[in-house]
């Protein structure tokens, strides 16, 4: 049986039909929160093994001397090929603060900053133990700002091939993206696809039409 792009198999499973099958991030890119808006049938991969120097675990905001990257370090594996469901972050390292920090020193002065620091400055002060776990929950206050009320949907195993758009290795590097005033834009001029915090401390409650309003061609 099948019903507004879902389908019910005989074990009562519900088959989201035509998915997109995306990877967990870590305060992902504007592209990456552009295609899970408007692509209702998006699946984050849990059973994929870790791809180094992705967003998986690092991102890009706007510091005060252009484009800074953030990375949560992980626990190094005797194997390379570690599920990214098991990767564990490395809290030996005093990345929490440094993050915060940064993001602090960055968004201070941005418009709808106090608006949000609140809820987002818990994430930099309690410890968690694994990445997809850390990434889940961000995503979820992300799309809280955002106001959208929408449960995420994991994969249950591993695929190579199926009724999906694999985008698992995408770039997530969309450069058609409009303009928005930022805090450093006099000094470095306007920087494009950066972390959803970007967008949000910046634009605040019309973030999510402007997330609408980007042209996804994949």
């Amino acid at each position: 049986m099948e019903k507004d792009g879902v389908r019910l198999d005989g074990t009562g499973y519900l088959e989201v039909l035509n998915k997109f099958l995306i990877p967990t991030a870590y305060l992902g890119p504007i592209s990456y929160y552009a295609i899970l808006l408007q692509k209702a049938n998006c699946i984050i991969e849990q059973h994929e093994y870790f791809v180094k120097q992705s967003i998986r675990n690092r991102c890009n905001i706007y510091g005060a001397n252009g484009k800074l990257r953030l990375t949560i370090p992980k626990i190094r594996e005797k194997s390379n090929k570690t599920i990214i469901n098991n990767i564990k972050i490395s809290n030996e390292e005093k990345w929490q603060k440094i993050h915060w920090n940064a993001i602090e020193s960055a968004y201070n002065s941005s418009p709808f900053f106090k608006y949000y620091k609140d809820e987002l400055r818990d994430f930099y002060h309690k410890k968690e133990m694994f990445l997809m776990n850390f990434n889940n929950k961000l995503q979820n206050i992300m799309l809280k700002f955002l106001q959208v009320d929408r449960e995420q949907i994991y994969s249950n195993e591993y695929n190579n091939t199926g009724e999906f758009k694999d985008l698992r290795n995408y770039k997530f590097d969309i450069n058609n993206i409009p303009r928005y005033d930022q805090v450093f834009m006099e000094k470095h001029g306007f920087i494009a696809n950066l972390s959803i915090l970007d967008l949000l401390f910046n634009l605040g409650p019309e973030s999510l039409d402007y997330l609408y309003n980007i042209e996804i061609n994949i």
